[in-house]
């Protein structure tokens, strides 16, 4: 046996089970996945199966953890010598042997990544989500597979979710039960920001107007741009929060007023904002940012901080729009609007329009609204047995 479930953990689950596959790790960057799945796991069993870690050890096996909110964290742990084939049927055989052991029969399969469909693709769920948070295939070092698994993917899903609006432009037409769900907030935790609050330690020295940033440092990001502006400005601060990802960190702009303090928990992310004057969000205009609808927005705003950033599509509509966002594109007019940006802050009209705005935009409505859309799925499949069976309602199909 792979995977031996403890007796302590049976309960008494009254609804189905969702079974997660992702490309992203749970304790990695505090994201979409997690705001969703905590939610889902007060009222069932949620399971989040990760991609491997290789590591010198002597045979594989799959490792699970809990994490307060209830989900389930599985992690498959490989020799570094494992082939690409020898890994997908492990990696299926340790998965079933887990939801045999689990118990997981009834229960709907939600995707993050495509090419977990080598693994997953004999399974029988319920239902089959496919939550597409951003166009993975134009990222740094995507497989050439990911395209086909995720067309794949799009005709066998149930229901798809999309991370923003241009990503639903650009794909409506692949399925006919596909609805936006862009950013959303926990308002309260990034509201501890317009407090009055302790600066951490390793921002306390850091003296000045401050320029802030947090998230992934990757592809995303123009470095060229926050090292033009940096200069521009010598006496203002920049800050970057966050793990550095798929670029050199040897390649960062290295400027004593640019200041790189690493990857922080997001419990802590209130305590760094408030001592920003202005949050910024520098990325690059390229084929990794076409389609990204960043969640650091809703949240920067919650915060209280104006905001500058590059003309992403779904920035520029609808934050640009309403003139909650700041837009600039070169080193110039970023520090041009840095400084109209300090300007909204003094503006008490400003917040008010924030404020406005972002009502109604939780992770907890966003989350409401994804259940109610999977329980439609139940509901359509029910009636279309009972017509079917000639008004006997009888068990669904298995899927093919």
């Amino acid at each position: 046996m792979l995977y031996k479930k403890p007796e302590s953990d049976k309960k008494n689950y009254g609804t189905s089970d969702l079974l997660v596959v992702s490309h992203l790790r749970w304790n990695f960057v505090f994201q979409r996945p997690q705001h969703l799945m905590s939610r889902f796991a007060n009222r069932r069993r949620v399971f989040f199966l990760e991609e491997p870690i290789f590591e010198h050890i002597d045979k594989p096996e799959l490792r699970t953890t809990s994490c307060p909110s209830g989900v389930k964290i599985l992690v498959p742990h490989l020799p570094f010598e494992y082939s690409p084939d020898s890994l997908e049927i492990f990696q299926a055989q340790a998965l079933e042997e887990f939801m045999t052991a689990e118990e997981i029969e009834d229960y709907t399969l939600w995707y993050y990544t495509p090419m977990a469909l080598p693994f997953t693709r004999h399974l029988q769920p319920k239902h089959i989500i496919y939550d597409c948070m951003d166009e993975l295939s134009l990222f740094k070092g995507a497989p050439r597979a990911l395209i086909d698994n995720e067309a794949e993917l799009m005709v066998k899903a149930d229901l798809i979710f999309t991370g923003g609006h241009t990503l639903y432009e650009a794909k409506k037409h692949l399925h006919d039960n596909i609805h936006p769900f862009p950013s959303s907030i926990d308002a309260s935790h990034f509201g501890k920001a317009r407090q009055k609050l302790a600066d951490p330690i390793d921002q306390r020295n850091i003296q000045g107007l401050r320029v802030g940033f947090f998230g992934v440092i990757d592809e995303r990001m123009d470095l060229q741009l926050l090292e033009g502006a940096a200069r521009l400005r010598p006496e203002w601060q920049w800050i970057m929060l966050g793990p550095i990802v798929k670029i050199d960190p040897a390649h960062l702009p290295k400027r004593d007023n640019i200041h790189y303090l690493g990857n922080k928990q997001y419990k802590e992310l209130p305590d760094y904002i408030a001592g920003w004057d202005v949050a910024m969000m520098p990325f690059a205009r390229n084929e990794s940012t076409r389609f990204i609808s960043p969640t650091k927005t809703p949240e920067y705003l919650a915060a209280g901080r104006p905001v500058i950033s590059t003309s992403i599509r779904d920035v520029i509509n609808p934050y640009a729009v309403e003139k909650l966002v700041r837009i600039a594109d070169t080193p110039r007019d970023f520090v041009l609007a840095a400084e109209g940006a300090l300007q909204d802050r003094l503006d008490p009209e400003w917040l008010k329009r924030v404020d406005r705005f972002l009502q109604g935009k939780s992770w907890d409505e966003t989350w409401a609204r994804m259940a109610s859309l999977e329980v439609k799925l139940d509901r359509a499949e029910t009636k279309a047995n009972f017509a079917s069976w000639g008004g006997m309602a009888q068990p669904a199909a298995a899927r093919l």
